[in-house]
């Protein structure tokens, strides 16, 4: 229903939960079900339907026919979505990415017409074999302009990412489930205006920006994409580069809706996608139970008195402003905290190395020996990680 709710336009008459013992190869549903839902359908005046889970082509095709309707599987209803969402030239690239390898299988639908007019034993196509193969290559074609196009911004954001790299504050990076709460906190955070809004995705593309604390500490505050479970496997690729920033980020604040039903469920998903990114368990990362405004006096007194109890979570109102004076110093204390002393040998020939240290602002003390320096820092993981890719 949330998914439903998040696309612009559409007003929802009903839902229902169909428990099946085994879909249908053709239909999905079995014929009783199938002739009461069409009746339905019919008399609802539906003109769309929305199946949350996968439907393969032969499926989707029947089912329209059967209905009358125009159907969306939960990958096509995300892609729609993200479709309406996309600001940036990279966000509408990836969504166009993943558009076109979603709708390469399911080209079948569109040339059923010419299916009975193969010939001899199948070995040698016809007519609709040939259209739609022809359809197969439009698409490649495509694909492949667009992944060139989309290569030249990657390495646009990758330069942007290397002049960041020369700025010396920390990185922290916002994540999530979708619909959390993350772009309000940022907003509160900032003092910028991102689309802030009670739905799925509101946020597709990442956003940047620079933020003085109430403490002094100056970091770049990054917000990103909502995670959501199941995500189609299209997107989880087309869409990784959105999340690079998670990876090269000094603290992770993870933002649950702690009003939600779900909300234990939803964080075990966030933290399988942070694992499946590569994001390791050295990166510092505080526990933000935002919405708390939206529970009931009898359960915040018991979550309040179990984050308590917890070093790495906090409780707060995004919305409201409650708690986030709190946040702001557990920012800095976590970003104190994450840092370590180490000394540096370099050679004379490291001058690239050399000057980008200082350019951090980590070094704590310098001598000069016969062939280069040794060079004492103090660091975070991250910067660490940094200094040895360069």
């Amino acid at each position: 229903m949330a998914l439903a709710a998040a696309l612009p336009g559409l007003e929802i008459v009903g839902s229902e939960v169909v428990k099946l013992r085994a879909p249908q190869p053709g239909t999905l549903l079995g014929t009783g079900k199938l002739e009461e839902l069409g009746a339905r359908l019919k008399a609802a005046d539906v003109s769309l339907v929305l199946v949350d889970g996968p439907v393969t082509p032969v499926q989707q095709r029947n089912l329209e026919k059967e209905w009358g309707v125009k159907l969306l599987d939960r990958t096509g209803l995300i892609l729609e979505i993200f479709a309406d969402r996309a600001a940036t030239r990279e966000g509408v690239l990836q969504v166009e990415l993943a558009a076109l390898s979603y709708q390469r299988t399911r080209l079948v639908r569109a040339w059923t017409h010419l299916e009975r007019q193969r010939g001899g034993l199948g070995f040698v196509g016809g007519p609709g074999e040939t259209q739609i193969e022809a359809d197969r290559r439009a698409i490649d074609d495509a694909i492949i302009r667009i992944r060139r196009q989309l290569e030249k911004v990657v390495k646009t954001r990758a330069l942007h990412r290397a002049s960041r790299a020369k700025v010396p504050f920390p990185v922290v990076a916002l994540v999530g489930y979708t619909n959390a709460g993350k772009s309000t906190l940022f907003n509160r955070l900032t003092g910028a205006n991102v689309l802030a809004k009670d739905m799925l995705f509101a946020t597709l593309d990442p956003t940047m920006r620079g933020v003085t604390l109430t403490t002094g500490q100056k970091v770049i505050l990054s917000d990103t994409v909502g995670f959501i479970s199941d995500l189609p496997h299209q997107l989880v690729a087309a869409f990784r580069a959105t999340l690079e920033e998670v990876l090269s980020a000094d603290l992770i604040l993870h933002v649950r809706d702690i009003s939600h039903a779900q909300s234990d469920e939803q964080a075990e998903d966030v933290e399988a996608i942070l694992h499946e990114l590569g994001v390791t368990d050295e990166t510092p990362r505080l526990e933000i139970w935002n919405k708390m405004d939206l529970l009931p006096d009898a359960a915040r007194g018991p979550l309040e008195t179990l984050a308590a109890r917890r070093e790495d979570v906090l409780t707060l109102s995004a919305w409201t402003g409650e708690g986030m004076d709190l946040l702001v110093e557990a920012i800095t204390e976590a970003l104190d905290g994450a840092r370590s002393s180490e000394t540096l040998s370099l050679d004379f020939s490291e001058g690239k190395q050399h000057a980008w240290l200082h350019e951090q602002r980590v070094v704590t003390d310098e001598k000069q020996t016969e062939s280069g320096w040794l060079v004492d820092v103090l660091w975070t993981k991250a910067q660490a990680r940094r200094y040895r890719d360069l």
